[in-house]
């Protein structure tokens, strides 16, 4: 460990915080966008009911990558996107090689995994607020 770069410990989750929150609000938007299709695109693809499920997934995805931006609920988000996304590996990635196929997938959970066991770090309305932190 180099201690000198510890004191930058703050800036590399709030960084990986925002990179992850965005990632989620641009897979969220085209979802919330139009619930309709994608309920129907979670029905067909066995998650059922698609309303519920696609709905759901749409709301963590848009709403829970706000909250990871400015460090709102976040472990709660991350462990919820972790979770999405280790279902998202299993059951519609088997088969896929590694690469090309499940490892952004698989970096999203390391990423969220990260963020659940760390906590939003002091650079987040969770941390100007004195809350939930560590």
């Amino acid at each position: 460990m180099i201690q000198p770069l510890l004191v930058f410990s703050d800036w590399g989750i709030f960084i990986l915080r925002v990179v992850l929150g965005l990632i989620m609000v641009a897979y969220g938007l085209p979802k919330i966008k139009n619930l309709k299709r994608t309920a129907k695109s979670f029905a067909g693809m066995g998650f059922k009911p698609g309303k519920f499920w696609g709905t759901t997934v749409a709301i963590l995805e848009f709403i829970g990558g706000i909250g990871l931006i400015i460090g709102f609920l976040t472990q709660l988000i991350a462990l919820l996107i972790a979770i999405e996304f280790i279902v998202i590996i299993l059951k519609l990635k088997q088969g896929q090689k590694f690469a090309g196929g499940y490892d952004f997938d698989l970096l999203i959970v390391a990423a969220a995994l990260l963020i659940t066991t760390l906590g939003s770090g002091a650079l987040s309305l969770e941390g100007s607020l004195g809350i939930f932190l560590y």
